[in-house]
């Protein structure tokens, strides 16, 4: 949280980062990280210290609505900083032009048009279902998979729908992200062999959020339904780590974030003291 706060406050207040396409993308990637942390990390925060771990119906519906309104909205925002990679390294002359404001705020809301079609196609079923049987969740959170289990009535078809909706969707984009960021490399290898190391380095930290992201959902959705249960560590790696390391990753390794932090210290701390 307080990572992904700082980075959101950064991009928010420094006029240079603001106006700069990635790092807009960026603040709005954070909000996200920030959003899914708080409807799963409290609570299994609470559980930890009581011996009774219970969670209302609604409650368990509302966590599985907003992980994945946030998570295919997160989805969507990665393909958009890959296309703005892109036009940054490969069409650098037109990339105000294409990258315009109207370009970003357009694509924000699709992100989140996305997400919403993406956990409404699913949460739609969900909330017909009839419990009566076992309500043993045995995982931090509630998910689809596992609820799933619980109903009183065949699931086949939303087992189908959940691989080919949320598995599919999680594979399918991360395969687009992986060609996207090859074909950025193999063009800048073209234009000057150069100019690769400095597009690594660039790319490297958008590379290892993509992964961080996308690997533990692939796990989680693709194969959901198998004799073997969700591992609990995915879905930590997934609620909180992969939260925690975004921040990390893209101010450690950027220099222009850190003069940024230091400059918004300076006007606005510092003075104070």
């Amino acid at each position: 949280m307080g990572g992904n706060l700082l980075i959101v406050i950064t991009v928010t207040f420094d006029s240079h980062l603001h106006s700069t396409p990635m790092y807009f993308l960026l603040g709005k990637l954070s909000f996200l990280d920030m959003c899914i942390s708080t409807i799963t990390t409290p609570k299994m925060v609470t559980d930890f210290l009581r011996e009774k771990k219970t969670i209302t119906l609604w409650g368990c519906m509302a966590q599985m609505f907003f992980l994945h309104f946030l998570g295919g909205s997160e989805m969507t925002l990665l393909l958009v900083m890959a296309v703005d990679r892109y036009v940054a390294i490969c069409k650098p002359l037109h990339y105000t032009a294409i990258m315009n404001r109207r370009v970003l705020l357009r694509s924000v809301l699709l992100s989140w048009a996305v997400g919403f079609v993406h956990t409404m196609s699913q949460m739609v079923f969900m909330v017909t279902l009839p419990f009566c049987g076992p309500n043993v969740v045995d995982n931090i959170f509630c998910d689809l998979p596992l609820v799933l289990k619980l109903a009183c009535t065949e699931t086949y078809v939303l087992e189908l729908l959940v691989i080919a909706d949320s598995g599919l969707l999680s594979f399918i984009c991360f395969v687009l992200l992986l060609i996207s960021y090859t074909v950025i490399l193999v063009t800048v290898r073209r234009q000057s062999s150069g100019g690769l190391s400095k597009a690594l380095s660039t790319l490297s930290a958008h590379i290892t959020v993509v992964t961080l992201f996308f690997g533990p959902c692939i796990f989680i959705y693709a194969w959901p339904f198998s004799s073997f249960s969700v591992d609990k560590f995915l879905s930590v790696f997934y609620s909180v780590i992969t939260p925690l390391l975004n921040p990390i990753i893209y101010t450690l390794r950027n220099q222009e974030m850190k003069s940024a932090m230091r400059r918004l210290r300076i006007q606005h701390v510092l003075p104070q003291q």
